[in-house]
């Protein structure tokens, strides 16, 4: 006589009735279902070892209550993502959570390739050059009134040039006199060097570096026979074709401050109105 084939769990009889093997050990139907199937997520009931089982995330679903929960069609042959543990399909996340790109107004489709910048999203192949129409993908641009310029176009149609090397000006640089000049092309005129962050003047159209300008233009001051350069405290007083530093025009004999004081001449000299009196 064979061994009885008998359900592990309830001890009945599997003669002529479907069971299911849990690790060699049979199983009813009922106990199987009890025991092992797993709960649905969406309708909380069992899903039974005849159904169609969908998995995700750590979730089962009966594969007629794997939906998208914004317009609820079956998701079990589509793509889908999940919005805060719902799920949902392309079409209904595209809608409500996708950027639309600025150049189609078409949608920009989760995981295809786009680009952002300054608050806005294009598909990768509609971020083109303003000059070229060539996408620039993932190369250097540069903006310049809403458009969108690759280097060469920027540098070859939009960017100003540089007044000494007649060069691009892509960044940075010094405007003098409506002109630009990249930093390293801005010199002194005299002794050639940089002037960019320095104090400088000109003499006419051509600009100088303090000290040269001094040797070879500015005015001697009276007083102390140093250049009046204007740089510093700069303000000065003239009389009779002869300049003084504003510190420097003072009595001759008295040393007292005539700026905005009535004074005397006195040959080479200026004395002030006591001193003048005193004669």
């Amino acid at each position: 006589m064979s061994d009885r084939l008998d359900c592990k769990t309830c001890n009945e009889s599997l003669c002529g009735r479907k069971y299911i093997q849990v690790e060699e050990k049979p199983h009813c139907i009922p106990c199987y279902d009890r025991l092992y199937a797993k709960t649905c997520q969406e309708c909380k009931e069992v899903i039974g070892h005849n159904a169609k089982e969908l998995f995700y995330q750590d979730r089962h679903y009966h594969s007629h209550c794997f939906r998208c929960f914004r317009c609820d069609r079956s998701l079990a042959d589509e793509p889908f993502t999940s919005q805060e543990a719902a799920l949902v399909c392309s079409d209904c996340y595209c809608s409500e959570f996708s950027s639309k790109c600025v150049s189609c107004d078409k949608t920009v489709m989760p995981g295809s390739k786009l680009l952002e910048y300054g608050g806005s999203t294009w598909h990768e192949d509609c971020f083109v050059c303003h000059g070229c129409e060539k996408p620039i993908g993932a190369e250097a641009f540069i903006p310049d009134d809403n458009n969108y310029y690759c280097v060469p176009c920027y540098e070859g149609r939009v960017a100003p040039q540089c007044n000494h090397c007649k060069k691009a000006l892509t960044k940075g640089g010094v405007t003098y006199k409506d002109e630009v000049w990249h930093k390293e092309c801005f010199l002194c005129t005299g002794c050639k060097a940089p002037l960019a962050g320095q104090p400088f003047t000109s003499q006419g159209e051509s600009p100088y570096c303090v000290k040269c300008f001094s040797s070879l233009y500015a005015k001697k001051c009276a007083g102390c026979n140093t250049a009046i350069t204007g740089f510093g405290d700069g303000k000065y007083v003239s009389f009779e074709e002869r300049q003084w530093h504003q510190p420097c025009f003072k009595c001759y004999r008295c040393s007292v401050s005539l700026v905005g004081s009535g004074f005397f001449p006195d040959r080479d000299q200026i004395l002030c109105t006591d001193c003048n009196n005193d004669d």
